[in-house]
């Protein structure tokens, strides 16, 4: 008798699309991304198929209903911790993390991030915006993404790392020039070699020893501070949860943690705020609507105008998950190895899922959320920007703060084009303003029988 053995195989099921070389398409993709994956959407349809350097192979979905079924897929069977960006930023970030340890370090940063703690924020928040304005130059043009990313560097460096004093002035002068070459490293993986002193993988593993020097300072002088029980800062929040646990303090796993806060909230926050600027100045009538809106304590219109911006120009144009096990979406089957890309940018841009998607207009989400798959700025799934409510809240915030403090001037000029600096898409000339400080309210008037009435009472 003889035995049979019965062999089964999983038939993988690709969406179409080029067949082009893998290098043509990486540099078509660096060359002009949006405009190339919006041809090949129009080509292909809202799935295709194709082989990018470094990744292999990739399956680009621009639709909620794709969107949804990558943003649901389930953590054993789709990674995000795979990606350059968690490879650069070490183990102990957030980015490189899938499955159980990423929901448990999740759910010990999230709760800053929401709720009356985040709320607690908002005076250092204005404090440092007011203290960056201060500096502004009256009736000339500016970029204003230079305040922005200051502002928000500094936002970071107090609420998220407790830093003040040495240590603050120490990581405002290093981060700045540590992120920029950190987001080209990210882009060229060749580069990450160390390849002799001047090159960018030796500057890199230099920038990176000063940056742990410091935070390992901050982190001694946290555990020694008998208020740690009290202090706000989200880095004493991280140590007091690591000690209730019972174990250790890892002063490499709290570095890059902070590192992955940093690098999350700072060029992409500062990116949302000098687009606003940017659409503000072109859009005069939503611009008025603002100021009148300032002037009291409502921030629905200005909270719709935030979305609005990530909607039009969202400063993270894709996200990625790399396929573990086999993964169904729609009607395909993607192998294991794979990629699937969430075309933020070109899915924000369709006007099957936004009326009239290429006008810029806030009252779509005045008193009205977002669709949760078809605006997605911020990602979505339990791999969702941690920081989306705080960065939201801080957007409003400095707006509130510009709005009050000074006219923005209106222009005529064309708007100004995505430009990508290794992590973020910024306005390509950095959001240029022009602004003039507003007087200061008069005192309101008296009567002169009333004035006669309050010096008798006093």
């Amino acid at each position: 008798m003889s035995t049979i053995a019965i062999m089964t195989t999983t038939e993988y099921r690709l969406p179409d699309g080029p067949k082009t070389p893998q290098l043509f398409n990486g540099l078509a993709f660096l060359a002009a991304r949006d405009r190339y994956i919006r041809k090949l959407q129009r080509r292909y349809g809202d799935a295709f198929a194709m082989r990018m350097p470094g990744f292999g192979q990739m399956v680009v979905v621009t639709t909620p209903e794709l969107v949804k079924a990558v943003f649901t897929g389930k953590p054993d069977v789709l990674h995000a911790g795979k990606d350059p960006l968690g490879e650069i930023l070490g183990p102990g970030s957030l980015f490189s993390m899938d499955e159980e340890r990423h929901l448990k370090e999740r759910r010990m940063l999230l709760p800053p991030f929401h709720g009356e703690r985040m709320r607690s924020y908002e005076a250092i928040i204005e404090e440092e915006a007011l203290r960056e304005m201060a500096a502004w130059p009256e009736g000339v043009e500016f970029a204003s993404i230079e305040s922005f990313q200051a502002i928000t560097l500094r936002i970071i460096l107090r609420t998220v790392f407790g830093a003040e004093g040495r240590e603050l002035a120490e990581l405002e002068k290093l981060l700045p020039p540590m992120t920029t070459l950190g987001q080209r490293l990210v882009t060229i993986p060749l580069l990450r070699r160390d390849w002799g002193r001047r090159s960018p993988g030796a500057r890199w593993k230099r920038m990176h020893a000063t940056y742990r020097r410091l935070v390992d300072k901050l982190v001694d002088d946290h555990l020694a501070d008998p208020g740690l029980a009290e202090r706000a800062d989200i880095l004493a929040l991280m140590l007091r949860a690591q000690l209730e646990d019972g174990g250790e303090v890892d002063h490499s796993d709290v570095a890059d943690e902070l590192l992955t806060l940093l690098v999350a909230g700072h060029e992409t926050t500062a990116s949302a705020l000098a687009w606003s600027v940017e659409r503000l100045r072109r859009h005069p009538e939503v611009l008025r609507r603002l100021e009148a809106e300032a002037r009291g304590e409502r921030n629905e219109l200005r909270l719709a105008t935030t979305e609005e911006t990530l909607r039009v120009r969202p400063v993270i144009n894709a996200t990625l998950r790399k396929v573990m096990k086999p993964f169904a979406i729609g009607e395909w089957l993607v192998p294991p190895g794979a990629w699937v890309v969430t075309g933020i940018a070109p899915l924000h841009k369709d006007g099957r899922f936004h009326a009239e998607a290429n006008r810029f207009d806030p009252d779509r989400y005045v008193g009205k959320k977002p669709d949760t798959y078809a605006w997605i700025p911020f990602g979505g799934g339990v791999r969702r920007c941690l920081g989306a409510a705080f960065a939201q809240f801080e957007i409003d915030i400095v707006l509130r703060t510009l709005l009050r403090n000074f006219e923005l001037q209106p222009t005529s000029a064309p708007g100004e084009r995505e430009s990508f600096r290794g992590v973020a898409f910024a306005p390509s000339k950095g959001g240029v303003a022009v602004v003039r400080r507003r007087a200061l309210d008069p005192p309101p008037l008296v009567e002169e029988g009333a004035e006669a009435e309050v010096g008798a009472r006093a």
